[in-house]
């Protein structure tokens, strides 16, 4: 049974968190799919960490934890029957919908926690760390991160390719325009950009703006999702 938890304080504990989830929820749950896909992110992520691919690997540890933390918050939301963040929405709301294929759920989910809890987590380490987006090595080692999830999310879409052979043509062409509008490493630039707007946004230029920017974008996220997990046909069995 799940239950409401506090927010994570290393990659491990997040990880161990990532790990029930997983064993709580049934495998065709999108939140699921979801976390079976980013459980591998941030394994691959701690390997990195340990192995000393990182050139301030203090920094990205702490980041990657509050980075799982965002997500980890939505998850309790919804035990706890509250609403979701409103980037987040979408795929909670569509979790249940076995027309909806994993590799949906898995990129629907990326989109919200990349394209808003990415930026947002980006922030506010370099506020903790009392560092900033622009010194270095932070966006260095940001770039890093992109090479080890790509490959994940070319794990992903090759299973989804010897899948949807198995799909009428015309059904074919609809899921793939779904999940094609989606890339990690586009959305990793995109994230960038925004985080160096919030952070200007945050520390003087307009800290009255940060707040409405971070609900505008979440919103706007929201939307994308949406487009994501378009029903199509049902996935073939597994």
């Amino acid at each position: 049974m799940a239950t409401v938890t506090n927010a994570p304080t290393t990659i491990d504990e997040a990880i161990v968190r990532m790990r029930q989830i997983g064993a709580d929820l049934d495998p065709s749950d999108g939140v699921g799919c979801f976390n079976r896909m980013y459980l591998k992110v941030t394994e691959l992520v701690k390997r990195n960490v340990t192995e000393g691919t990182f050139q301030d690997s203090a920094f990205l540890e702490r980041m990657d934890v509050i980075f799982a933390g965002m997500y980890l918050r939505n998850v309790d939301a919804a035990i706890a029957g509250r609403p979701v963040d409103a980037a987040w929405a979408p795929l909670f709301r569509a979790r249940d919908n076995h027309v909806i294929w994993p590799i949906q759920f898995a990129l629907a989910g990326m989109n919200a926690h990349i394209n808003h809890d990415l930026a947002v987590a980006v922030v506010e380490t370099c506020a903790e760390r009392r560092t900033t987006p622009g010194t270095p090595p932070v966006h260095q080692d940001y770039e890093k991160v992109n090479d080890l999830l790509a490959s994940v999310e070319a794990e992903v879409r090759a299973e989804f390719e010897i899948q949807i052979v198995k799909v009428a043509t015309q059904d074919a062409e609809k899921l793939k325009h779904a999940v094609s509008g989606f890339s990690m490493a586009a959305a990793r630039e995109a994230a960038w950009n925004t985080a160096q707007v919030l952070w200007r946004e945050k520390n003087g230029i307009n800290p009255l703006a940060y707040s409405g920017h971070e609900i505008a974008l979440g919103e706007a996220v929201g939307v994308v999702g949406e487009g994501i997990l378009l029903p199509v046909v049902p996935p073939p069995p597994a």
